[in-house]
């Protein structure tokens, strides 16, 4: 048995910012979903999300990756609804019920695209500040807000800590094994790679699974309930763009030039923030030691013991749970 610290939000507010490793315990998802899946339009989208815990609570929203769901919070959730959090867990564009409003929309997977998604999702609901947790795709686009609006952010939790990248920055090559690790981007850049992704997407993300959290024993009705989310019918598109988009390969929208421009300078984050790691992580992501000095403001870093992976949230919900508590707790 993996031992685990839990600490009470009591714990967390006076928690010191010392300690950069913990151990987690390691779980297999429960049996059930999210209850009830409601819908909204914000910007250019039709948002499907999860709310969880009372309305008047603090507000976390909470963002998942490529390629899970919301279903990598369902044990997060509920945590933090009984401290009180008002939580929003919405499907990224392109998974799950959230779809485009217009057929003549671009079916744009860039990062800039998705941060500007969250911002919308908080106008349409009322929610001028919130406290943003998120992992793969979803850490990356809670960085970027809360890099470039971080008046509407409470406080930063963030896996694998700073993502934001550029066009530019990513024309430089990685070393051989690094560059290796990235194969499946490569893969999607050709059309070949287009086609076995749109003709085996649920094989193809349940590889992805396995190797970017190798140790996880998560089982084929743990991975069934998120690949429904896959059956997105932009799905495809938005993956293949955002993976093309990173190496130049595929153009974004004029309107997000400038929010572009702004991240290739690499912007400090200087919001309250916690970041985490798994010890297993499997998917590329920076050494903490990279990243941390692009947190100026209250800062602290936990990596995870105990076989933890690329889906954190989802492999230890206990730990990312008190992480957002923690966070909360250095806004304070």
């Amino acid at each position: 048995m993996i031992a685990i610290m839990l600490l009470s939000s009591s714990d967390l507010l006076h928690a010191q910012p010392v300690s950069n490793q913990s151990t987690a315990l390691q779980t297999s998802p429960s049996d059930t979903a999210f209850a009830k899946i409601k819908q909204i339009t914000a910007g250019v989208l039709n948002i499907g999300y999860a709310e969880v815990g009372p309305v008047n609570g603090k507000p976390v929203i909470l963002l998942h990756g490529w390629p899970y769901d919301i279903n990598s919070y369902t044990q997060v959730a509920p945590i933090l609804a009984a401290q009180g959090y008002h939580v929003i867990v919405p499907y990224l564009r392109g998974y799950g019920s959230t779809t485009f409003l217009s057929a003549k929309s671009v079916r744009n997977g860039q990062q800039a695209a998705l941060a500007e998604d969250v911002i919308a999702l908080m106008d349409a609901l009322h929610i001028q500040k919130a406290t943003l947790g998120g992992f793969d795709w979803g850490a990356r686009t809670a960085d970027i807000v809360a890099a470039l609006y971080p008046q509407r952010v409470n406080a930063l939790v963030s896996v694998s800590g700073y993502l934001i990248g550029s066009q530019q920055g990513n024309k430089a090559p990685l070393p051989p094994k690094a560059e290796q690790a990235w194969w499946y981007q490569y893969y999607f850049s050709t059309e070949r790679g287009k086609a076995g992704y749109a003709a085996n997407t649920k094989a193809f993300n349940k590889l992805i699974w396995q190797t970017a959290s190798p140790d996880w024993k998560f089982t084929d009705t743990d991975y069934s309930r998120s690949a429904v989310a896959f059956n997105n019918p932009d799905h495809v598109a938005i993956v293949i763009h955002n993976y093309r988009w990173r190496l130049g390969l595929a153009k974004g929208e004029a309107r997000y030039d400038a929010v572009e421009r702004k991240l290739a300078l690499a912007p400090a984050i200087t919001v309250p923030t916690v970041t985490l790691e798994g010890d297993a992580n499997g998917a590329p992501h920076p050494a903490p030691a990279d990243y941390a000095k692009r947190f100026t403001g209250k800062y602290i870093h936990h990596t995870l013991t105990g076989g933890i992976g690329h889906n954190l949230p989802q492999e230890a919900p206990e730990a990312f749970a008190n992480a957002i508590i923690e966070a909360d707790s250095l806004a304070k």
